[in-house]
């Protein structure tokens, strides 16, 4: 029986009309003036902000005093489609005006469709299956609790690399390797081992002694956080033989690099990369979305796949319709204007561009994830720099500043920071 409540209708505004006396945040201050509210009102957890941003355009944002600045980081690879973008938002306002969440004991078919297009793009064998996750963080909390499953306590050990972020949750936080990250909220979980990067060597020593006793072994393609650095061609197929000849899981960490951030769907479909691996588990979320939280777990076969059964791991959110229907949208976009392709190109051209600055002593990285090497320990210097001329940048280690811009970063606006960036001092401090 359907009971209609007119009162309840009559209240319901659409977009095109919202109501005028809803108490939505104003826009309106200076920089400096949401600079203090903020520090009244969040947590420490990030610092004060560099700037307060209001709005987005492409691939450029405005802060409160007007300035505009062509966003090279994407709010740390997320944005992929740029802000504001028409086809991704007009979907998720769509979405919302019909069906914008219900719990996971009931299914939605745009949940149905995005498991299903993720599976297609995964290239995933018959009986895989997905976990939708709203970060990259959930997600990889997802892919340490299946590794459990792999063996239970026969499987104690579980491998990650030097150099390894995976996330600030407990889970996530035992498998990243910063120990500045870890020390404060030790003990963690354990049981995790980490293994010198990109040392084929070390990794055999690793399954040397009590191989079979791995259950899992988490790796990234390139690092991000720890300034861009790639896997060399030839490991993750050593490292997949190694996993498969002693039952331990192969789990990669695509948060940052998957989603056409490298040119491809998965940075470990590149041959020189993955060398047509098939791995057990991936993870994906920052770009999945297009900036709205969406993450996912992708078991690749029955068996990984049935790992984790009934009630023994849940999500709230995840896989809601909203977070669906932009990861849906944001694929759509990326194949209908030939993205991935274009992000392949002018990242190689971007990449070459920069490595002819003269701070610049190597350039390292895949399309649109880019680690740019200095010559000294002054990233934060060139970041700050880059703030005032108008560029948002990442000093992700002392020596490194990081680019993951948004897919649809021109050829020009790419030049306009080349030349900001040969500009400066070589004696800068």
């Amino acid at each position: 029986m359907t009971v209609e409540n007119t009162s309840v209708r009559a209240r319901h505004r659409s977009a095109e009309s919202p109501d005028a006396s809803l108490p939505v945040a104003a826009t309106d201050g200076s920089v400096a003036q949401w600079t203090d509210r903020y520090t009244h009102a969040l947590m420490d957890t990030f610092g004060a902000p560099q700037r307060v941003l209001v709005r987005g355009e492409g691939a450029y944002v405005w802060d409160a005093d007007g300035n505009r600045y062509l966003d090279l980081l994407g709010g740390i690879a997320v944005n992929s489609l740029g802000h504001a973008h028409p086809t991704l938002t007009a979907a998720i306002s769509a979405q919302l005006g019909t069906l914008g969440h219900v719990s996971n004991f009931f299914g939605s078919p745009t949940q149905i469709a995005f498991a299903e297009r993720l599976l297609g793009l995964a290239g995933a064998p018959a009986g895989s299956r997905v976990f939708l996750t709203n970060s990259g963080t959930e997600a990889n909390e997802a892919a340490f609790k299946l590794a459990r499953r792999n063996g239970g306590a026969d499987r104690p050990r579980v491998l990650a690399l030097e150099g390894s972020f995976h996330g600030r949750s407990m889970g996530a936080l035992a498998l990243t390797h910063k120990a500045a990250y870890r020390e404060p909220f030790e003990p963690l979980p354990g049981g995790v081992e980490f293994v010198p990067f990109a040392d084929t060597a070390a990794l055999d020593a690793a399954f040397a002694v009590d191989g079979d006793k791995v259950a899992a072994l988490f790796l990234e393609p390139l690092q991000g956080e720890a300034g861009v650095r790639p896997l060399p061609s030839g490991y993750l197929a050593h490292a997949r033989r190694l996993t498969a000849e002693h039952g331990a899981l192969l789990i990669l960490d695509e948060v940052q690099t998957g989603m056409g951030r490298t040119g491809a769907w998965f940075a470990h479909q590149l041959p020189h990369i993955g060398g047509g691996i098939v791995p057990d588990v991936v993870t994906v979320a920052k770009g999945l979305g297009g900036g709205f939280p969406v993450g996912a777990l992708i078991a690749y076969g029955e068996r990984t796949a049935t790992l984790l059964g009934r009630g023994q791991h849940g999500t709230t959110f995840g896989g809601n319709p909203v977070a669906s229907v932009a990861g849906l949208a944001t694929i759509a976009v990326i194949e209908r204007d030939g993205l991935l392709a274009h992000v392949a190109a002018l990242g190689a051209t971007f990449r070459e561009q920069l490595a002819g600055a003269g701070l610049v002593s190597e350039v390292r990285g895949e399309g649109f994830l880019i680690g740019i090497e200095l010559v000294a320990p002054v990233a934060a210097a060139v970041a700050a720099r880059a703030l005032d001329a108008g560029f948002i940048v990442n000093p992700c280690t002392p020596t490194t500043v990081r680019l993951a811009p948004p897919f649809l970063l021109t050829v020009e606006q790419a030049g306009t920071f080349v030349d900001f960036l040969a500009s400066l001092p070589e004696d800068l401090s």
